[in-house]
């Protein structure tokens, strides 16, 4: 393979055609199910579907089928297959994911920005949903035609374009056993949802974290009372709640307390995360859009590095029963709930996560207060398996050739359900999880960006890795996975990125 004739392949197909795309593609506010109950009765995932099916099939890839796959109830999912091509074996398979589901809009944006509004600046295009994850199946293409552009053997290729990842994930396992006899054994998993810590070398990430959480809930009162009248008579619940969050979090550190939330962070992890503080240095930090004056949770930056990938950690996401400030009177509330996102260790199993967070809660009511606790979301995490030589050579010469850096490797605060899955049902697999979600890009906030260099180059990247998986593969160096026993055990596991 040419690694100059992929550079300018792909750099003029995303200037040509693929960035015109998602720009099309932004404008379209498809929102994920979780957060657009009437999806299905709105059509805007329909339009997101059609826009990349129909980009799909007007691309120049001999034998390609593409498919809209639709069981009934669930959202739609885009399936691609690409059969092996000058001399590569269709009996290996190489499986790439990606979504086009979108999170909800956020307040926040620069006047002259907006979720639906794509806006390219520089070397950004600004909307949400381009680099989360609308990208990936314009990437998984490019990075194909590149290599049939020199004739370069690979692997038969699987391309799923789910529409539930911001939801959880919750219709994929559905569709990959519905699916299962035609994707065959992938003995390689890219999947391009996923972050990186600079846009200057290639990242590929090792853990995702898990995710738990919901609505807890505090009742004093059946309606509000004068706050004069009731307080210190009637406890508050706002009061309560508080007492109620310090069982399972230091307020003054926010380690938290529950010590089957924990993990042992491996020592390959550990290695990981001291070499990714040494290169990026505060940039830890600095990318995110600090007050003045505050400061990181730690000074050391490897500890900010393994906080953020494998501890766990609480945020309140959401409050009810709280007035705004211009409207609030002096009335003892009746009733304060929060929603709760506890950020759980790869390792740590979802669903004993939310057992964990009801016992905690639950138990022993302060003053006897009403507490609720709905859980919502019990996703484990996931760490990869032992990476096989053939493929951190491949990683690494991608980087180098593309970048002119050595690859970097490091977990990554958010979930992705679709690998836990993947790792279950198929464990002799190997990962490629990397994306172009780098400093200031903002996924799921206001001012979202795709960093288009940033994509050229994963894309090229992901070339590369995909013409070394067939060279390793003629010297028997990948081996297919086996569909494992229990591949249904995640269905009930819901979570987001």
């Amino acid at each position: 393979m040419d690694a100059s004739k992929v550079d300018r392949y792909v750099a003029g197909k995303w200037d040509d055609d693929i960035v015109p795309q998602l720009v099309e593609y932004i404008r379209i506010p498809n929102k994920s199910p979780m957060f657009d109950a009437d999806w299905a009765r709105n059509g805007y995932m329909a339009d997101a579907v059609k826009l990349m099916e129909t980009w799909a099939r007007a691309q120049p890839v001999p034998g390609m089928s593409v498919e809209v796959v639709q069981l009934e109830g669930r959202t739609p999912l885009l399936y691609l297959e690409v059969p092996a091509a000058h001399g590569g074996s269709d009996d290996d398979c190489v499986l790439l994911y990606g979504h086009l589901d979108k999170q909800p809009e956020m307040t926040g944006w620069d006047d002259d920005l907006g979720p639906w509004k794509p806006v390219l600046r520089d070397d950004r295009l600004y909307g949400r949903g381009g680099a989360d994850d609308g990208y990936a199946i314009f990437g998984s293409l490019a990075a194909l035609m590149a290599l049939h552009e020199q004739q370069v053997p690979h692997a038969r290729c699987v391309v799923l374009i789910e529409a539930c990842e911001e939801s959880g994930s919750y219709d994929l396992p559905a569709y990959v056993d519905h699916l299962a006899d035609r994707i065959g054994k992938p003995s390689l998993v890219v999947c391009l949802d996923s972050g990186c810590g600079n846009y200057d070398q290639l990242w590929c990430t090792t853990s995702l974290r898990g995710l738990a959480g919901g609505n807890l809930g505090v009742q004093v009162l059946e309606e509000g009372v004068h706050s004069g009248d009731a307080s210190g008579v009637v406890p508050s619940s706002f009061r309560l709640l508080r007492q109620l969050l310090s069982r399972i979090e230091d307020e003054s550190t926010g380690r938290i307390l529950v010590d089957g939330l924990h993990a042992d962070v491996p020592a390959e992890r550990l290695q990981q995360a001291r070499r990714a503080a040494e290169v990026l240095g505060t940039a830890i930090y600095d990318k995110f859009p600090l007050v003045a004056g505050l400061q990181p949770m730690h000074d050391d930056l490897a500890e900010l590095v393994l906080n953020r990938t494998w501890r766990p950690a609480l945020s309140v996401t959401g409050v009810d029963g709280v007035p705004s400030l211009d409207s609030a009177g002096n009335v003892l509330r009746p009733h304060t709930a929060v929603k709760l996102s506890l950020r759980l260790s790869p390792t740590v199993d979802g669903r004993r996560a939310g057992e964990l967070l009801q016992e905690a809660l639950l138990r022993d009511p302060p003053n006897g207060a009403k507490v609720t606790l709905a859980l919502e979301k019990a996703a484990t995490g996931w760490n990869a398996p032992a990476m096989s030589p053939w493929l951190e050579r491949a990683i690494d010469a991608a980087s180098r050739e593309f970048y002119g850096q050595p690859a970097m490797y490091m977990g990554e605060g958010g979930s992705i359900p679709f690998m836990g899955m993947l790792g279950e049902k198929f464990p002799g697999a190997q990962f490629m999880i990397t994306g172009v979600l780098g400093p200031h890009s903002n996924a799921h906030g206001p001012n979202e960006f795709l960093h288009i260099p940033m994509g050229k180059k994963v894309t090229a990247s992901v070339a590369r890795v995909i013409a070394e998986h067939h060279l390793a593969s003629q010297r028997g160096e990948t081996t297919g996975a086996a569909v494992a026993p229990d591949s249904g055990a995640r269905r009930g596991d819901h979570g987001c990125c």
